[in-house]
């Protein structure tokens, strides 16, 4: 009777393990987003006495800065941005001169308020590290659909200079600096602002956006700014091959403002150097 008793205790023991599932290895969650962006050419005083003849031969050479491609790799904490290498579709070359003040590959942590972002100036490499832009939204209630995804509305008003920070023009330059009337009054300028517009759906809820966006309960999937619009095209969640998200670690470590600042200097010394050759 024992004998029976132990054979059936061994086969209830067996059976035990057959049907319990093995333990799921669970996979760390993450997404690729793919966005597109395009910008309007502006030419400015300028641009007003040019033909449209003109106008067209100069929107086509500057095609490859007014379109652009981007891809978002981001789990729940972390995301990289990093531009789609694309070729001058005139001259067969990559626009080396224009990414002297376009964003490099950029690393962001939301969990730790930290933005890591790899930048070339003229051949040498700086890695800015800094907080993540601080952005106030304002969110709305109104809905519309991108691709599959339901998104919402939210605005947001960004300093411009702390926006593009990565950018230099003559013209911000000049609006910078304090300037002195006839009776010595300084007159400091108003600081200009950029409005921002973004979508974003609560489907994919992370933190994440293109660019300098973020903070939103859900992927950012379109994005205006000034003359620019960045739009999702693709998403893929969860794809078969894991990436790694490894924040950069080459470049001169430099902050945002240390690094305008810099290239402000530079461009300076450009300007007298050329301006004393022709005296």
């Amino acid at each position: 009777m024992k004998s029976i008793l132990l054979k059936i205790s061994v086969l209830a023991l067996l059976f035990t393990f057959s049907v319990n599932p093995k333990p799921e290895i669970k996979q760390e969650f993450q997404g690729k987003a793919y966005y597109f962006s395009k910008s309007k050419m502006e030419l400015g005083r300028w641009g007003a006495r040019l033909s449209e003849a003109q106008k067209k031969q100069i929107a086509a050479r500057m095609k490859n800065r007014l379109e652009k491609n981007y891809v978002l790799t981001f789990n729940k904490e972390e995301s990289f941005f990093e531009e789609e290498d694309k070729l001058d579709a005139m001259t067969g070359a990559t626009d080396s001169w224009g990414k002297n003040f376009t964003p490099g590959d950029q690393y962001k942590n939301v969990k730790t308020n930290t933005q890591i972002q790899t930048q070339e100036f003229y051949g040498k490499k700086f890695l800015v590290k800094d907080n993540l832009q601080p952005i106030e939204w304002v969110m709305g209630s109104e809905t519309k659909q991108i691709g599959n995804y339901t998104c919402f509305k939210a605005t947001a008003s960004i300093p411009t200079n702390e926006l593009t920070w990565y950018n230099f023009s003559w013209d911000r330059l000049r609006n910078q600096e304090p300037t002195t009337d006839s009776t010595g009054v300084v007159t400091v300028p108003e600081v200009k602002m950029t409005e921002i517009e973004a979508w974003y759906t609560v489907q994919i809820p992370v933190r994440h956006g293109p660019l300098e966006y973020w903070g939103l309960p859900g992927l950012i999937l379109e994005v205006s700014a000034d003359n620019t619009t960045m739009l999702c095209s693709k998403i893929v969640l969860n794809p078969e091959e894991v990436v790694e998200i490894v924040a950069p670690d080459k470049g001169k470590e430099i902050t945002k403002a240390e690094y305008q600042k810099t290239i402000t200097a530079k461009m300076k010394e450009f300007r007298d150097n050329r301006g004393r050759r022709r005296s």
